[in-house]
């Protein structure tokens, strides 16, 4: 990870699933350059399951015991931070043994067992808002988390349903996030779904991934911005329609930390763990 002890802004990005070993350290190697010219503290992201898509025909991953091997080269290796997200309870600890933030995906931001499992790793832990909630719900929430003892949480925006298929982003939300006080991330990449879709499979419109990233960051609440990248993302095999093209990460980090040291705020996403990234 880049040695630094400011951070104007955290970035989280990777590919949405595991495809492959060769595939999370192209993208994690990449990523770290650009954390190094732009200043950002970098947390790599990639899921080892995907257990929420559309349909069962659906590429879901590569398993957690391939894909957290898959996460512990990517941490040891390109030497960055890892998140990746769990479903089930019995995945926290083994999870947790390899990767630095638990994340809770937001279609499971009510489910108990699965928040207490991941507060007792004692990790940090990102719990992305249901599509279905306000802001304030998710003070419930985090305060099973905390109910372990671990305080060490992130709140993550991420859209919320208009209509059958659309999510909006009310910008108001980060900063009613913010007043929880937790580090807020803005998830630039599924506030573009459209959820579901005739061909089982869930649509979205990348375009609108720098222009909301930007609102975003000039709220002043967000500490930290989530955004899925792929090389190739007419290749990739879960969110191709709303990742961003990695060769495109580093234009939209550079204008995403002008705005950030603009509107005066810095990342605080570093105290989440003393131990971030290390070995």
């Amino acid at each position: 990870m880049p040695e630094r002890s400011f951070f104007p802004l955290a970035i989280i990005a990777g590919p949405c699933v595991i495809e492959s070993e060769a595939l999370c350290l192209e993208v994690a190697e990449a990523f770290f350059k650009i954390a190094v010219r732009t200043g950002v503290l970098p947390i790599f992201k990639a899921s080892f399951d995907k257990a929420n898509r559309t349909s069962v025909e659906s590429f879901r991953g590569i398993g957690m015991d391939e894909g957290l091997k898959v996460l512990a080269k990517v941490r040891r290796e390109a030497g960055l931070p890892v998140l990746t997200d769990i479903h089930l309870p019995d995945q926290a600890a083994p999870a947790a043994e390899v990767v630095d933030i638990l994340q809770i995906p937001a279609f499971l931001c009510r489910q108990t067992d699965l928040l207490l499992a991941a507060g007792k790793t004692g990790k940090p832990v990102n719990i992305k808002k249901g599509q279905f909630l306000s802001p304030d719900d998710m003070r419930h929430a985090a305060a099973k988390v905390e109910s372990t003892g671990n305080r060490r949480l992130m709140l993550t925006e991420r859209g919320t349903f208009f209509g059958y298929r659309d999510l909006v982003v009310d910008m108001r939300s980060l900063v009613q996030l913010a007043e929880l006080g937790y580090p807020v991330v803005f998830d630039a990449t599924h506030s573009v779904q459209r959820m579901g879709g005739a061909e089982g499979v869930s649509g979205g419109a990348s375009e609108y991934v720098e222009p909301l990233a930007r609102a975003a960051v000039a709220t002043g609440a967000v500490a930290a911005v989530f955004i899925e990248t792929h090389p190739r993302v007419n290749e990739a095999l879960s969110d191709r329609t709303s990742m961003l093209p990695l060769d495109r990460l580093e234009g939209l980090v550079s204008r995403l930390v002008r705005i950030a040291e603009a509107v005066g705020i810095s990342s605080s996403m570093a105290v989440l763990s003393d131990d971030l990234g290390k070995p």
